[in-house]
């Protein structure tokens, strides 16, 4: 500890604030102790990562409204704890050691290596789990399209563009097109001496469109109605089964539904035995082609469907040994992640290799994300995605932004990378052309510790892109630590 004597006492009227602020804050830190280990003792960890405690502190710390104390504490220039995810106990005790300093006592700073080790156990875990990287650097990850199990070059282009995480889609494609795409992704690496990360997804319980009848080219507009039915040939008219058909009877009159990650929704108007019925509320102008494998999300209802299905199953079987993490689609309790790790072990992937990626993508999977976190960091190398396509659909586009900002807060406190995913400049690698939005919130997740970019046809350029805003943005930000860095555009009389 430093230890440092007080100077000349503060006018009269500011040292009675003075005192009534280091008591409430030393009150503060006395709570978050004691609900950190009653939080951890509730998530039932044999013995505690300096993560985990650090996470339970934090969600003790941010449980209650702080907004008077932060303009109090701003007021005498000291710190309002804004900035303290990485190291809640470290930021509570320098700031009461500045009180007590004001206060005419005398103060024991904590050590200083001590303010960044968060921040450094971070680092160390975006290390283990994407590799070598620039010091504070965000990675790239891009999404594999089927032409990069056949094409070298191209795997070996977006690498050398500054792609550090290659992700491999169960969804499509099959073992075999997975198999040559991870060859080529360590060839790549390998040549270019860089490390480039193989993550492959497995797809989870995604509800989707099975079959669908409807005339040729059909496009589902506002006041439009269909039919969800167990089997098409059952009744009249536009209608469609479901991927998962046990659905049909956990859906109720009035549920919301949303199709294609939100470019039609409607809600359920009556159900019976066979199915049930859906008239359209919203469409994007042009309509949206019904057509099969269309994704389907019903947000007011919490599905029962099992976290692992069949072709997870069997799809981890081929993927374990190429992946050096597995994608955890529709991820939503923790029994979910113990599930995934006795599955991974039973076929022979021990220890940290290959870690988890928790796909954030539904209300239940953020209520569960501390647990969620604490239980996969446990057992293998852990880091979280936020889904940004479900997860709007789930939770509603206009509580994304406020949840997305939450998750990357919780992912800093818990020493665990997140990554910034779904549509990131998705104009660019689809027409080739970005737009002014989403370059800009390409630009907001260099706060992340990663960025995925979907697959098109114009991913290179959407690699070297990425990888120039993201280097930009590194002088002004890290985290939510805005970098005082010369603004050069103004820098001259």
């Amino acid at each position: 500890m430093n230890t440092i004597e007080s100077p000349a006492a503060a006018p009269r009227q500011a040292m009675v604030e003075l005192r009534l602020l280091r008591d409430e804050v030393a009150a503060l830190r006395d709570q978050v102790v004691k609900e950190a280990e009653l939080r951890l003792a509730a998530w039932g960890l044999p013995s505690s990562s300096e993560g985990a405690r650090n996470l339970a502190c934090y969600l003790s710390l941010r449980s209650r409204d702080l907004n008077a104390l932060q303009l109090e504490l701003s007021a005498y220039g000291l710190s309002s704890l804004g900035r303290s995810e990485a190291d809640v106990l470290t930021a509570l005790d320098a700031l009461l050691a500045s009180l007590r300093l004001l206060c005419g006592e005398p103060a024991h700073y904590p050590p200083h290596e001590s303010h960044r080790a968060g921040e450094s156990a971070l680092r160390r875990a975006c290390k283990a789990v994407f590799g070598d990287g620039a010091e504070g650097r965000t990675r790239i990850m891009a999404t594999m399209p089927s032409e990069a199990a056949d094409d070298p070059d191209l795997v070996l282009a977006l690498v050398d563009a500054g792609m550090d995480c290659a992700r491999i889609n169960c969804a499509h494609d099959d073992a075999q097109a997975w198999k040559r795409m991870a060859e080529n992704v360590r060839s790549a690496a390998k040549r270019l001496g860089r490390p480039c990360r193989v993550l492959i997804d497995i797809a989870g319980p995604k509800l989707r469109l099975a079959s669908v009848r409807a005339p040729d080219k059909h496009r589902l507009r506002p006041g439009d109605r269909l039919r969800i039915v167990s089997d098409l040939a059952r009744g009249k008219g536009v209608a469609a089964t479901l991927n998962f058909p046990e659905v049909i009877s956990q859906v109720q009159t009035g549920a919301e539904i949303s199709f294609d990650d939100g470019k039609a929704v409607g809600r359920v108007v009556s159900c019976d035995d066979h199915g049930f019925e859906v008239e359209i509320t919203a469409a994007r102008a042009k309509g949206l082609r019904f057509k099969a494998d269309k994704g389907v999300n019903l947000p007011s209802v919490q599905l029962d469907l099992p976290p692992l299905t069949e072709k997870d199953l069997a799809d981890l079987d081929a993927i374990v040994p190429l992946a050096d993490l597995v994608g955890f689609s529709f991820v939503q309790r923790v029994e979910d992640v113990v599930l995934l790790d006795e599955a991974l072990r039973r076929r022979g992937a021990r220890g940290a290799c290959p870690g988890i990626v928790l796909k954030i993508e539904t209300p239940l999977a953020i209520q569960n994300l501390p647990a969620l976190i604490v239980s996969a960091a446990a057992r293998r190398l852990t880091a979280v995605m936020i889904a940004r396509g479900d997860l709007a659909v789930e939770v509603g586009f206009a509580r994304l932004s406020e949840m997305q900002e939450e998750i990357l807060w919780l992912g800093q406190a818990a020493h665990v990378p997140v990554v910034w995913a779904t549509q990131v400049l998705d104009q660019l690698i689809h027409e080739g052309v970005s737009t002014r939005p989403e370059t800009t919130d390409a630009a907001m997740g260099q706060r992340a510790d990663c960025v995925m970019l979907n697959k098109g046809p114009y991913l290179l350029e959407g690699v070297r892109f990425l990888n120039e805003v993201l280097g930009r943005m590194q002088r002004h930000h890290s985290k939510k630590f805005p970098r005082l860095a010369q603004l050069r555009a103004w820098s001259r009389f």
